[in-house]
C-alpha cells in the first residue's frame, strides 16, 4: 500500500509539473481542469456545502459469479461489480470554460469516497478499496465502479437437502457516518444479473434489494443500509444420481429377501449386505453435510430405509426359525391355522404343490386300522390250530403298532409341513408390506425432485 501511494504521489507531481506544450488541446484542457479542481481540494472531509446536509449515495450491485458456497462453515463467496454514485459539491465546473469537457477519469484515491462496507463479511482481511478510476462529471457526480470478491456469512438450512433453497443476504452500509450525514439507497429493485456466469450447483432465482434504517445500541442516530438477498435453489441432479437413486434401488432390493427360498441360505445375508451398503452411503452423505440440528430430507430417508432393512432382517430370522421347526415342534395353533393358513394363505395365493391358487387344503382323514377278514395265513406259533384266536390277536397287535407308527410319522411330517407353509405365508405377507413401504418412501422423496 505504501509503494502504491508513493507511485501515485509521484505521478501526480509529474502531472502538475508537466509542461502544457507536451499535451494536445484536449489534454491541456483536462490538465487545466485537474489543476483548478484539486488546487485546494481535500479528500478527508465529506464533500457537502453545508455540514448539516445529508450526502446521498446510490449503490448498484451486479452479480458476476458464485465462486463458492461453503455449507459446513456457512460462508458464501461471490464476485461482484459494485457501483457507487454520489455528488461532490467541490468538484463542479462549467464545461464551456474547458472546451466542452464534461467528464474526466481520475484515480479514486484523489477524491472523497464513502466508507460503505459489507457488514456481514466472514473473512479476516481488512476492508480495502480497489484501485480503480472514478468518472467525474461537470455537475459534481462521481461514479465509482469497482470489482470485489466478497466472503459473507450465510445461514444454511439443509432440512430439504438436496432439494433445498437458500437465502443469503449481503448488507452494505456506512461504517462511521449516520443517516443524517450519509444516506445510502439502492439503484433499482434488485441487483443486476445480466453478466452472471451460471453455476453448476446453484440456480439463481433473483437478488432483490431492500433498504433499512436501524438504530444500534452504540449510537443514537439511525444508520441506513441496503441488503441484497441472493435467492438460490440447488441443482439436485448430481445428488439424485450419486446418492439418492442408489439408495432407492437398494431399498427396493431389501424386501426381496422375503422372496428367497429358505433353503438357499442367503436370506439373512442379503439383508446384512443391504444394511452395510446403506451405511456406506450414509457416511458419504455425512461428509458433505454441515453439522446442524435439523436432519436433511435425504438423511431422514436413509435412516428410515436402514430401520426398515433392520426390521426386515430381524423378521427374516424369526421366519427362518418357523421354517426349520422340526418334527418335535408343537402343532400350529388353531387360530394360526384358521387365520394364517386359511384366509391369509388363500388371499396371498400360497398353496401346496399341485394345489390350485384360491383353494384351501382339504383335511386328510387319519388312517384307521381295519380288522383282517377272511382266511389268514397259517400261524406260526406254539398253537398248531389254524383258526385259533391267539394268532389273530397277535396279527392285530402288529398291524396296530405299524399303523400307530405310520400315523405318528405322518402327523409329525404334517406338523413340519404346516410350519414351513406358515413361514411361506409370513414371507409373502411381509414381502408385500415392506415392498410397499419402500416404494412409498422412495416416491415421496423423488417427488421433491420434480
Amino acid at each position: 500500500m505504501g509503494l502504491r501511494s508513493h507511485h501515485l504521489s509521484l505521478g501526480l507531481l509529474l502531472l502538475f509539473l508537466l509542461p502544457a506544450e507536451c499535451l494536445g488541446a484536449e489534454g491541456r484542457l483536462a490538465l487545466k481542469l485537474f489543476r483548478d479542481l484539486f488546487a485546494n481540494y481535500t479528500s478527508a472531509l465529506r464533500p457537502v456545502a453545508d455540514t448539516d446536509q445529508t450526502l446521498n449515495v446510490t449503490l448498484e450491485v451486479t452479480l458476476s459469479q458464485i465462486i463458492d458456497m461453503d455449507e459446513r462453515n456457512q460462508v458464501l463467496t461471490l464476485y461482484l461489480w459494485i457501483r457507487q454514485e454520489w455528488t461532490d459539491a467541490y468538484l463542479q465546473w462549467d464545461p464551456n470554460a474547458y472546451g466542452g469537457l464534461d467528464a474526466i477519469r481520475i484515480p479514486s484515491s484523489l477524491v472523497w469516497r464513502p466508507d460503505i462496507v459489507l457488514y456481514n463479511k466472514a473473512d479476516a482481511q481488512r476492508p480495502g478499496s480497489a484501485s480503480t478510476n472514478v468518472v467525474l462529471r461537470h455537475d459534481g457526480t462521481v461514479r465509482w465502479d469497482a470489482p470485489a470478491i466478497t466472503r459473507s456469512s450465510c445461514p444454511v438450512d439443509v432440512t430439504a437437502f438436496p432439494f433445498d433453497a437458500q437465502r443469503c443476504g449481503l448488507t452494505f452500509g456506512s461504517w462511521t457516518h449516520g443517516g443524517h450525514q450519509l444516506d445510502v439507497r439502492p439503484r433499482g429493485a434488485a441487483a443486476s444479473l445480466a453478466d452472471f456466469v451460471e453455476n453448476v450447483e446453484w440456480r439463481v432465482l433473483g437478488m432483490p434489494a431492500q433498504r433499512r434504517v436501524l438504530t444500534y445500541g452504540c449510537c443514537s442516530e439511525p444508520y441506513p443500509d441496503v441488503t441484497f438477498t441472493l435467492l438460490l435453489h440447488r441443482r439436485a441432479a448430481a445428488y439424485v444420481c450419486n446418492l439418492l437413486l442408489p439408495c432407492v434401488l437398494i431399498s427396493l432390493l431389501a424386501p426381496l429377501a422375503f422372496h428367497l427360498p429358505a433353503d438357499s441360505g442367503e436370506k439373512v445375508s442379503l439383508g446384512v449386505t443391504v444394511l452395510l451398503a446403506l451405511t456406506v452411503f450414509q457416511l458419504l452423505l455425512a461428509e458433505s453435510m454441515p453439522p446442524a440440528e435439523s436432519v436433511p430430507l435425504i438423511g431422514k430417508y436413509y435412516m428410515a430405509t436402514m430401520t426398515m432393512v433392520t426390521f426386515s432382517t430381524a423378521l427374516t430370522i424369526l421366519i427362518m426359525n418357523l421354517h426349520y421347526c422340526g418334527p418335535s415342534a408343537r402343532p400350529v395353533p388353531a387360530w394360526a391355522r384358521a387365520l394364517l393358513l386359511g384366509h391369509l394363505a388363500q388371499s396371498l395365493c400360497v398353496q401346496e404343490r399341485g394345489e390350485p391358487c384360491g383353494q384351501s387344503r382339504s383335511p386328510e382323514l387319519s388312517p384307521s386300522p381295519q380288522s383282517p377278514e377272511g382266511g389268514a395265513s397259517p400261524p406260526a406259533g406254539p398253537c398248531h390250530e389254524p383258526r385259533c384266536l391267539c394268532h389273530q390277536e397277535a396279527l392285530l397287535h402288529h398291524v396296530a403298532t405299524i399303523a400307530n407308527t405310520f400315523r405318528s410319522h405322518r402327523a409329525a411330517q404334517r406338523c413340519h409341513e404346516d410350519w414351513k407353509r406358515l413361514a411361506r405365508v409370513m414371507d409373502r405377507f411381509f414381502l408385500g408390506i415392506f415392498f410397499s413401504m419402500a416404494l412409498v418412501m422412495s416416491l415421496l422423496v423423488l417427488v421433491q425432485a420434480l
